[in-house]
């Protein structure tokens, strides 16, 4: 089994930033990609950022420019820096991570909320 455990997230105003870090423990195999997605009250989950093991990158429209998705050396910690933060990113952030054996697992959620 592999647990992710999510931390980072508040309450920032408007045009702040936030990290958000993503660490995976347990039965670790190596890693295809992982990635960040967010779910905002009344809205389906979507992705914000995913890297892949290579260190290939891609990103949700709403936030190119302002979030940067990175991983540690070791493959099994996922970060997000959120930059210029607006009160539309507030939502509950998940960790994602896929491996290359097939397997998927999500961390438990943390929220992020932009108001000022």
């Amino acid at each position: 089994q592999v647990q992710l455990v999510e931390s980072g997230g508040g309450l920032v105003q408007p045009g702040g930033s936030l990290r958000l870090s993503c660490a995976a423990s347990g039965s670790v195999f190596s890693m295809s990609s992982m990635g960040w997605y967010r779910q905002a009250p009344g809205k389906e989950r979507e992705l914000v950022a995913r890297i892949s093991r290579g260190g290939s990158t891609n990103y949700a429209d709403s936030v190119k420019g302002r979030f940067t998705i990175s991983t540690d050396n070791a493959k099994t910690a996922v970060y997000l820096q959120m930059d210029s933060l607006k009160p539309e990113d507030t939502a509950v952030y998940y960790c994602n991570r896929r491996s290359v054996q097939g397997a998927e697992n999500w961390g438990q959620g943390t929220q992020v909320t932009v108001s000022s």
